[in-house]
């Protein structure tokens, strides 16, 4: 018996070892195999496939994935004062891999745990910045790491004023947060992403997406 296939794992999970194997939509994909390797929280697959070029010939593919679930994330902004407010957390994959610090800026957001991208971005803005949002824009839905990683980002941006409405708003304390919130004026925060001061690559997309079509648009 093996957890997260045939006995449930952490999370309550079986029968994940059976992910991709009914896919249909790509008559030049055929999955042959999913082993699980991890389910400790995300899940670590590694899938052998066969694969038909625009030439015609089959070839065999191995790929690992990891799946950590979909997620949403918004970038709230000022019009009048013209700021963006973004947070500031600690990212051990960014400092492990050559970030002075892991102190990342950042657009709120988080995994959407089974909600609607809407709802779990208007509980994530609540949980760590305290701004209770109104009405939501989309901007787009984006793979941020196609080659490895499952996950798609639903990106949303919105207006605040005044300040938040839940005080002492950083986060879930047991799910380890500990969470900033910092207002920067919004040429600031763009010639940050040119600087490197952030190198988010959701909040970096969103920035540009403020600066070209969004509420920072020049007419």
């Amino acid at each position: 018996m093996t957890a997260g296939i045939d006995t449930p794992d952490r999370r309550g999970r079986t029968g994940l070892d059976r992910a991709g194997r009914d896919l249909t939509g790509n008559p030049r994909v055929k999955v042959r195999d999913v082993q699980v390797l991890s389910s400790h929280w995300y899940v670590l697959r590694n899938t052998v496939f066969d694969y038909q070029d625009r030439h015609g010939r089959w070839t065999t593919h191995e790929r690992e994935t990891h799946d950590r679930g979909n997620g949403a994330t918004i970038l709230l902004y000022n019009r009048e004062r013209r700021t963006v407010v973004l947070i500031r957390q600690f990212r051990y994959p960014a400092y492990v891999n050559g970030h002075p610090d892991g102190m990342l800026l950042e657009t709120p957001g988080g995994l959407l745990d089974e909600d609607r991208p809407e709802d779990a971005v208007r509980r994530e803005t609540a949980e760590e910045t305290g701004y209770v949002i109104g009405e939501l824009e989309h901007v787009v839905d984006a793979y941020m790491s196609p080659g490895s990683v499952t996950e798609i980002v639903h990106c949303y941006a919105a207006p605040v004023e005044g300040e938040p409405q839940i005080a002492g708003a950083a986060g879930l304390a047991e799910e380890g947060e500990d969470i900033e919130v910092v207002e920067l004026p919004f040429d600031r925060a763009l010639a940050m992403t040119r600087d490197g001061g952030i190198t988010d690559a959701k909040t970096i997309m969103l920035l540009q997406w403020a600066a070209l079509d969004g509420p920072f648009a020049r007419a």
